[in-house]
């Protein structure tokens, strides 16, 4: 008994915060619930990043849940990417369950069924608010990452930037930055060696293969106007509630490169759009990015460089990143290493490998006296995990295997109409997904090379005419001049050499 108090006493003074926090549940100690010793998350830290990690099926998309919910409650705005299909239900309220009700009488906290105002978003051609970003908007660094290309290459991308700045060409989609990748080495081929030097077929070739593989992946539908305003992400309701933004992405999970695309173009042009922060006390915006391991699969070195530094940098604008997966493994190191929650839901250990990264998960939490934390992360039940946060002052919370509270709203997808009556509703959905094709660099060079065409037919016209004119002009005065003919025929010049011929004798 006395160990049980003693450890009640450690959980609640290591969760007791000045500022306003998030319950995640209740601590457990050698596989019982001990009530009402709460684990909680202070808001001041959760712009510190966070793991939610675990095998399929222990829990880790009603966690995703459970912390959306009640940082909605608190007025922050959410963005979720749902790989799965399976977030919408937080639009509608739980139909509630005896099984729930048990859960939470073991917590000690009431059970509260309630909706959430939530978005539908898409990057592909699926219903819900079109997200897109022009070619312009990645700037030359940025999409030379995205393409991994050459040191070399990302030059020829900086003057493709460039001569469309210098000649007001708008790089929309990528249909425009591949008519300029073209026009640089054959129509414009004078015009660019003459302003920024010779630029090489080999290098404008390579890139256009590049462009080529992520058009593939369904690229060509997120180039584009209109732009989506990242603003739009931090919507609150009349009555303070932030929104849940969930994008769709259940098409393009065999679209790696499509996905990483978009996170590091969202996570850029929030980056660049967010004042700093300071010490509000609160997030701004939370982002958590559900099977995480897309994008740093196939991901380059100079891809992954740009990733570590937007999570380093971007929290000071207020904005926190959660990465969902299965491993913690999956997230590189650099990375994992700048997450301040981790919730850790049971692994399990099949294989040698298994044990191996079980215990190397074991290592990234603080030690207690209270676990042997290799062996819990393989004993814990569906709903329970093992939770280590960063307090107000920054400190490692005690790590605590936790009984996770349960979702509020629904815990499974709409219906179509209840998703289309969302659509209807939806003042982003009229605002976005109006398609808006305007003249742009394409068009512009394609009219360009047109004029220049034509031009040039009228040249080799006004020559033929003139060589004809020329031509036409002898011919008239040749025969205008009947005297000179004679002069000049064959005929004439022999009979004048027989006269001189025979005066001479």
């Amino acid at each position: 008994m006395s160990s049980i108090n003693a450890f009640k006493k450690t959980i609640a003074e290591g969760n007791t915060f000045k500022g306003d926090f998030i319950t995640l549940g209740a601590a457990m100690l050698d596989g019982e619930t001990i009530k009402d010793a709460f684990v909680k998350v202070p808001l001041k830290t959760m712009n510190r990043h966070g793991l939610i990690a675990g095998a399929t099926g222990t829990g880790k998309t009603k966690t995703l849940q459970v912390l959306a919910e009640n940082l909605s409650e608190k007025g922050i705005p959410v963005l979720l990417m749902d790989i799965k299909g399976d977030l919408s239900g937080l639009a509608q309220p739980s139909p509630g369950h005896p099984k729930i009700d048990e859960r939470h009488e073991k917590i000690g906290l009431p059970f509260e069924a309630k909706d959430f105002p939530i978005e539908i978003m898409s990057l592909s051609e699926e219903d819900g608010v079109r997200l897109r970003a022009t070619v312009s908007e990645f700037g030359p660094v940025l999409l030379s990452r995205i393409l991994d290309l050459s040191q070399a290459q990302s030059g020829v991308v900086a003057v493709i930037f460039k001569y469309c700045d210098d000649n007001k060409l708008p790089l929309l989609d990528l249909k425009d930055f591949k008519k300029v990748l073209q026009y640089a080495t054959k129509h414009g081929k004078g015009e660019f060696e003459e302003a920024y030097g010779r630029i090489s077929t080999a290098s404008t070739g390579a890139i256009l293969r590049k462009v080529v593989e992520l058009e593939q992946q369904g690229a060509d539908l997120f180039f584009g106007e209109k732009s989506f305003d990242v603003e739009d992400l931090v919507r609150t309701t009349r009555d303070g509630r932030g929104y849940i933004n969930i994008i769709r992405l259940t098409d393009i999970q065999d679209r790696p490169k499509l996905f990483s695309t978009f996170m590091l173009s969202l996570l850029a042009e929030i980056y660049e759009t967010f004042p700093e922060q300071g010490d509000s006390g609160r997030p701004e915006l939370i982002m958590f990015i559900d099977e995480a391991h897309l994008i740093f699969r196939e991901a380059s070195k100079a891809l992954l460089n740009q990733i570590e530094s937007i999570v380093k940098l971007i929290r000071s604008k207020g904005i926190g990143l959660y990465f969902v997966t299965q491993n913690p493994t999956d997230v590189p190191e650099a990375v994992l290493s700048q997450l301040g929650l981790k919730v850790q839901h049971a692994l399990r250990a099949f294989t040698a490998k298994d044990r191996k990264a079980i215990k190397l998960t074991a290592q990234n939490y603080p030690d207690t006296e209270y676990y042997d934390t290799a062996t819990v992360l393989t004993s814990l039940g569906i709903g329970e995990a093992l939770v280590s946060a960063l307090d107000e002052k920054g400190r490692p919370t005690p790590l605590a295997a936790t009984m996770m509270r349960a979702p509020m709203s629904r815990m499974d997808v709409l219906s179509q109409t209840e998703l289309n009556n969302l659509y209807d509703d939806s003042k982003l959905v009229m605002k976005y997904n109006e398609d808006i094709d305007r003249e742009s660099a394409y068009e512009k060079l394609n009219e360009k090379i047109k004029k220049a065409e034509v031009l040039k037919v009228r040249e080799e016209a006004r020559l033929e005419k003139q060589k004809t004119k020329s031509r036409t002009t002898s011919r008239r005065s040749t025969r205008q001049n009947p005297i000179l003919k004679v002069l000049t025929s064959a005929t004439f010049i022999r009979a004048v050499f027989g006269i001189l011929k025979k005066a001479m004798k």
